[in-house]
């Protein structure tokens, strides 16, 4: 891939990483946070602590987003970014734009979701 493509997916993925990480911060501090307005009865506590699941479970998410940013960043350095890590072959720059995180080209992770049963993109 040229060095200005590159460049053009390091951005992209820059971007993203800044707006992840926010999103882990501002996840976090929200799980932490309890309203505390002096008196709670059992309904009160028991949203407390599902609001404080939903928060930590979306922190982990970004967090998971933000490790494929770091390893799509670190194929760019290694200069394997754009090849698909399962057969090698080069991943459609269309694929990358709407996924700049991709690790397969279209026909592998086709064939990755069929035999996981999942149809998930999230291995993308």
């Amino acid at each position: 891939m040229e060095s200005e493509r590159l460049e053009h997916f390091r951005n992209i993925l820059l971007g993203q990483l800044r707006q992840h990480n926010e999103n882990v911060r501002t996840d976090q501090a929200a799980g932490t946070e309890a309203a505390d307005d002096g008196v709670k009865d059992s309904v009160d506590m028991s949203l407390d602590d599902v609001n404080r699941e939903i928060a930590f479970r979306m922190g982990e998410r970004e967090s998971q987003i933000v490790a494929d940013i770091d390893q799509a960043l670190m194929r760019i350095d290694e200069g394997t970014y754009g090849l698909c890590a399962r057969c090698g072959k080069p991943i459609d720059e269309r694929r990358l734009e709407a996924m700049p995180t991709a690790r397969y080209d279209a026909a592998c992770q086709s064939e990755i979701e069929a035999a996981s049963g999942t149809g998930n993109i999230s291995t993308l």
